[in-house]
């Protein structure tokens, strides 16, 4: 029985690296369905996405380490991974839904590959919601101590670690969290901010949006980085809006793009179409 598997590379561009890759996938047996690649040529940086079948002798990690000799002599960084990939999935939210909802239905009705073990949040809103799904509901909420915040962060982070996750969602989840529970996390936790990033960082962008008057409005999925808001963006989309629209109106509206954009970022990282450089990402299609 073929497996498949799919290889993601980022190095200084130079001729020659894609015959070399295919060259290499071809003498492991394998076989590309689905290439893409993106040269960066402000930065001189070559990115691909190779996906292949293969028979399945080798493992994943066999696999990878065949290749490095190859991504040392091209200066290359690269991931193999196996698909399809259901990674263990934790989800935060707060008093809003919406977004943990849809993922929640997406996963249930197979429309998102996620493994999901958790339901998290600073609320007890949620609690009917996990219910409703069968799935286990944690309720961390934040006491009334001087040092509420930081005893309701700590165990956060304690709890992310103790479920053994690969994937964190942040589904309107409306605390900011330290840079020491998110660094563990880099590249693996994806929160949706509801504006157009960078416009309207932080707290009431519908508000920030309709006293500024602007046309669109926005919703962006981002992996958190220790930066409010300035983490590599995923995804985004908006939706046209006028003078007409009032608040309550654009909040509306945003909920719509929120789930939207979250599902779409979150299915681009789990079909690893997603590269990293710097601040930015390559999402391939």
């Amino acid at each position: 029985m073929n497996l498949s598997a799919v290889l993601r590379i980022s190095c200084p561009d130079k001729p020659g690296i894609v015959a070399a890759v295919a060259t290499w996938v071809a003498a492991v047996g394998g076989n590309i369905v689905h290439a893409e690649q993106h040269t960066d040529i402000a930065d001189a940086m070559f990115f691909q996405r190779v996906e292949f079948t293969h028979t399945g002798v080798d493992s994943v990690d066999a696999l990878s380490a065949g290749f490095a000799p190859l991504a040392a002599h091209w200066e290359m960084a690269f991931t193999l991974d196996a698909l399809p990939w259901k990674p263990r999935t934790a989800i935060l939210c707060s008093k809003q839904l919406h977004c943990a909802a849809d993922l929640l239905s997406r996963t249930t009705y197979g429309d998102l590959g996620l493994d999901l073990v958790a339901l998290i949040s600073n609320h007890d809103d949620a609690a009917p919601l996990a219910t409703s799904f069968a799935m286990p509901f944690h309720h961390v909420a934040v006491g009334d101590k001087a040092d509420a915040r930081a005893t309701q962060e700590s165990q956060i982070g304690e709890l992310l670690q103790s479920l053994d996750l690969d994937l964190v969602i942040l589904a309107r989840y409306m605390l900011v969290l330290p840079s020491e529970i998110v660094a563990p996390w880099t590249g693996r936790m994806i929160n949706i901010h509801h504006s157009f990033l960078p416009a309207f960082i932080g707290a009431n962008p519908y508000r920030q949006a309709h006293d500024r008057g602007v046309k669109v409005i926005g919703a962006t999925a981002h992996y958190v980085s220790d930066v409010l808001d300035e983490g590599p963006i995923v995804a985004q989309d908006v939706a046209h809006i006028s003078h007409r629209d009032d608040v309550a109106e654009l909040t509306r509206q945003g909920r719509d793009l929120e789930t939207v954009v979250l599902a779409r970022a979150v299915r681009a990282h789990v079909e690893h179409r997603v590269l990293v450089f710097g601040n930015r990402t390559v999402v391939f299609g």
